[in-house]
């Protein structure tokens, strides 16, 4: 494995200022698409090379990230565990373990014993604040930790409980380094350029005491009337949601002549909705669809296969919302009543990833309802994308200009009974979108030529992952998949072993366990599950007479 990386600038300035920051916290907002992961796991390299006795803790804000973390780390030679469990202490063969926030506040307790020793990650650090338990859960594990680094993609407020390990300037959190969507832009082949085309519509409805209203997006509303006029919009039982699909499918089409992998994301409100928008796409635009929601276990398999596949479309309600690394995604539509400034740029988030293109094929758009709240959201990104776009037509580049619609008012989060709601109709009253921003720029090729801004640097070597007998996979895999590869050949194993011998699964799972001097498989490194394997293997090639013992006595 090279040694050598080559970062981008702004990773290697903020790991400069890492290694002369003095405190044990240090918070880094940079974009999403930016490199955070890369980053942070640049800096734990550097942590254990000094500390080798050292350990490593990722907190996560989900289950599918916790597995994207292990698969990151296994690339720069660092063994992470993302199915590790509090009761069996840290793993003796790996550098570490990832865990989400939910399993930090279920048991700090086992993660403070060994904080000491132990550099932590807290990627997406915002949500420790999403409960006073889980901020409260956080310190008391990791208060303890030589080194904390926090990631965040976005900048957050203390809107709710406060979150431990960060400093606050009136209400906002403070970041030790921050890298801007607009400063990636300037920078060149680290984020592409996002624009919002906004559908407009006309909305009929009945309210929970029995009224009948009707609305356009640029009427004025109180808070819950705009709430309202929103979830009608969005209803599968609407013309204006299919409407917009239908818009959205046309361009994702168009986009997959020229990359053939091209895809699109469609942020839904609920489970439910996820599945019907789905099942809309299927039937009516024929379009290939994957629903993917939170009660379904295949859920992160799903999202890995739609990542590294070509399928057109993917349909999810918050697990695709933030951190998830899905890079052909080109296209989105927001279809969803959560509309938080952060849960708006975490989606926007997910269509930055620049994959090293020409400038025409790194362009992504989002669909949004002109609804105020969003169009203000969208104004500010899009404000940032012009700045940086114009100033790079004073270097000598073409200026893109469209008018994207101001804001007026705000929307709240609805809060109110759903029992008497009832869409009436909804429907686009246009037939393209607000702002129009498919054209074709011939300038745009001009733009393909860029400095390589990057600059190398020396990874030092891991120290090894626990026991120095454990095994490294020589094809990268990380050592996590590989254990449970072998794990689940054993499982098989001994599903055989029962057939033949007649014993049941216990006692030969005890039998094959003092085989390799382990009480349970789950504590098992990789080079005891290789050898329970082989003790499993030659017990089963033993003759009918002998096969009640693994050593034939």
């Amino acid at each position: 494995m090279s040694r050598s990386l080559r970062l981008r600038r702004w990773q290697k300035e903020a790991l400069d200022l890492l290694e002369l920051h003095p405190d044990p916290d240090f918070l880094a907002v940079a974009t999403p698409g930016a490199g955070k992961t890369t980053f942070a796991l640049t800096a734990v390299l550097r942590h254990l090379a000094r500390n080798p006795r050292n350990q490593v803790v990722v907190v996560a804000p989900t289950s599918h990230l916790k597995t994207q973390w292990s698969h990151a780390a296994s690339q720069v030679g660092l063994q992470l565990e993302p199915n590790w469990v509090s009761n069996r202490g840290m793993p003796t063969d790996m550098h570490g373990v990832a865990v989400t926030y939910q399993q930090v506040a279920a048991n700090p307790a086992a993660l403070r014993r060994v904080s000491a020793r132990c550099v932590v990650v807290l990627d997406e650090l915002h949500h420790a604040g999403d409960e006073r338990a889980w901020g409260l859960a956080i310190r008391e594990a990791f208060e303890g930790s030589p080194r904390r680094i926090a990631l965040s993609g976005t900048p957050f407020r203390s809107d709710t409980h406060a979150i431990p390990f960060v400093q606050y300037v009136n209400d906002e959190a403070e970041p030790n380094f921050n890298y801007g969507y607009e400063a990636a832009l300037d920078d060149r082949r680290v984020v592409r350029p996002v624009y919002f085309p906004t559908i407009d519509g006309f909305m009929e409805w009945t309210s929970p005491d029995g009224a009948e209203l009707a609305a356009g997006f640029d009427d004025a509303l109180n808070s819950t009337l705009s709430a309202q006029r929103l979830r009608t919009a969005l209803s599968l039982e609407s013309e204006w949601l299919p409407a917009v699909l239908h818009q959205a499918n046309d361009r994702l089409m168009a986009l997959r002549q020229d990359q053939g992998n091209a895809a699109g994301l469609v942020v839904a409100t609920d489970q439910d909705h996820a599945r019907g928008i789905a099942d809309l796409l299927r039937i009516r635009f024929r379009a290939p669809a994957i629903a993917v929601t939170s009660d379904d276990p295949q859920a992160s398999a799903r999202i890995a296969a739609f990542a590294d596949g070509d399928a057109p479309w993917l349909v999810a309600v918050r697990m695709v919302s933030e951190g998830v690394d899905i890079p052909r995604l080109r296209l989105g539509v927001f279809a969803t009543t959560t509309t938080t400034e952060l849960f708006f740029r975490q989606v926007v988030g997910r269509f930055v990833r620049h994959t090293g293109g020409k400038a025409r094929e790194e362009k992504a758009w989002l669909f949004i309802p002109n609804d105020p709240r969003l169009r203000r959201f969208a104004s500010t990104i899009a404000e940032s994308r012009r700045h940086s776009l114009r100033r790079n037509w004073e270097d000598g580049e073409r200026d893109e200009t469209e008018s994207d619609p101001a804001a007026f008012d705000e929307l709240p989060v609805e809060g109110e009974q759903q029992s008497l709601f009832q869409v009436l109709s909804a429907q686009v009253i246009d037939t393209a979108p607000t702002v129009s921003t498919f054209d074709d720029d011939p300038d745009l090729d001009q733009n393909d030529s860029y400095p390589d801004t990057t600059v190398a640097i020396d990874l030092p070597v891991p120290p090894p992952p626990g026991r120095s007998r454990s095994l490294v996979p020589s094809d990268g895999r990380p050592l996590a998949e590989v254990k449970k590869e072998l794990r689940d050949i054993n499982a098989d194993l001994v599903r055989q072993l029962v057939r033949i011998t007649g014993l049941g699964h216990k006692e030969i799972n005890s039998r094959l366990n003092r085989g390799v001097g382990i009480l349970r498989i789950a504590e098992a490194d990789a080079e005891q599950l290789k050898q329970r394997v082989l003790a499993a293997e030659e017990w089963l090639r033993k003759p009918i007479s002998r096969h009640l013992q693994p050593n034939g006595r």
